[in-house]
């Protein structure tokens, strides 16, 4: 694994400490976060809901001042070790200019989220170089996010050892693959978000990184559109490697499917590429770090990332 002094490791969550519930993005709904406080608990964390956790706004949590204010507050409260968003959804890239980068760096804290959150996640990147945890939210639902998603995520956010995920064959995206060794950070997430990024502040240099893809409810064709757009505007030119995640219910009416799009997209880039991940919005979704280096092993079928916290 390699080594790395460019990266904002914050501390690791330990039983008794607080972690807000925020809602970045859009609204959640209360019993599925009941769901979650429950399993937060019984790590022996302290969960507390931000202030506007619930609030609605139309298709947002509350108006932007408000989830940006419960951002902030999070960051600034010496009490809380971890922010935990509770969702998705939309909404996170309105708010993340207004987040107090200063109040970050000053005292990071653990930030778990996907999604959505992956704007989160790069502003955070871009403002303080804090290391993240993508995987599942507090608006815990057991069917999609069974024990072996609990224990991953606990094991991201409560122990400090390197996180290895394995592609499984029943994914989807198992056949997308281009053998090969690459090392690199991790850095991406949400493709959409990751797209929506370009042009903004935000958007990271992925020269040397391993990019991480996942997506939802997205056709062949628009994901073709996603990538074809990364590609052209340079983003991919220097990409280390692509580590491919879940990519669920993204199927329409037309013979070419997702794995044609991605093998298709991605195999021409001259760098490993592993698909059959299971990060993302599937069933059994695992929880990886990102910003932190990682090495993706496409030959031997595995992602390992080092540790978002110390």
């Amino acid at each position: 694994m390699p080594t790395d002094e460019h990266c904002l490791r914050p501390p690791v969550l330990r039983a008794g400490d607080t972690v807000m519930l925020v809602s970045p993005s859009g609204p959640t709904r209360p019993e599925r976060v009941a769901r979650g406080i429950e399993l937060l608990t019984g790590w022996g964390l302290r969960p507390v809901l931000a202030p506007n956790a619930y609030a609605r706004q139309g298709y947002l949590a509350g108006g932007d001042e408000l989830r940006a204010a419960d951002l902030n507050t999070a960051f600034a409260d010496p009490e809380v070790r971890g922010v935990i968003c509770t969702r998705g959804g939309y909404g996170a890239q309105r708010v993340v200019d207004l987040i107090d980068m200063a109040a970050v760096r000053r005292d990071p804290k653990v930030v778990a989220g996907f999604s959505d959150i992956t704007a989160l996640q790069f502003a955070l990147w871009r403002g303080a170089r804090l290391a993240g945890v993508h995987g599942p939210g507090a608006a815990w639902l057991d069917d999609r996010t069974p024990l072996r998603s609990a224990e991953s995520l606990h094991a991201a956010l409560m122990t400090t050892g390197p996180v290895t995920v394995e592609a499984v064959r029943e994914e989807e995206t198992y056949p997308v693959r281009v053998p090969g060794r690459a090392e690199g950070r991790l850095l991406g997430g949400n493709l959409c978000l990751i797209t929506a990024s370009i042009g903004t502040p935000d958007m990271p240099d992925l020269t040397g990184a391993v990019l991480l893809i996942e997506e939802v409810q997205e056709p062949p064709y628009k994901v073709d559109r996603m990538l074809t757009h990364l590609r052209r505007c340079g983003a991919l030119a220097g990409v280390a490697g692509v580590a491919v995640g879940q990519f669920t219910e993204c199927a329409d009416g037309w013979d070419t499917t997702i794995v044609d799009v991605l093998a298709e997209r991605l195999g021409d880039l001259g760098v490993p590429v592993l698909g059959g991940l299971p990060i993302g919005h599937g069933v059994g979704q695992l929880t990886v770090p990102v910003g932190t280096p990682a090495v993706l092993d496409a030959t031997a079928g595995t992602l390992t990332t080092s540790p978002a916290v110390r």
